[in-house]
């Protein structure tokens, strides 16, 4: 069995629109709004997952030029 590649972010977004979308027009049957739910659940989590290591991302790199500038703040004045 091959494996089932993630979404990227905005896919994952895309389809939880449309899953909610789905799911406030009444369309759907309870099975199929359950099954909806439980995958909606899933992209969110993957979503959550994604924005917290971008943010992990930005802070690494954000304390990494703040270190690299440290010493250099007094470098111009006279």
């Amino acid at each position: 069995m091959a494996a089932k590649k993630n979404p990227t972010f905005e896919q994952a977004l895309s389809r939880l629109e449309e899953i909610a979308a789905g799911l406030e027009d009444g369309s759907m049957t309870l099975e199929g709004s359950l099954k909806a739910y439980e995958e909606g659940i899933a992209l969110v989590k993957l979503c959550e997952k994604t924005l917290a290591d971008a943010k992990l991302r930005l802070t690494e790199y954000t304390e990494e030029t703040a270190g690299e500038e440290g010493g250099n703040h007094d470098a111009g004045k006279v």
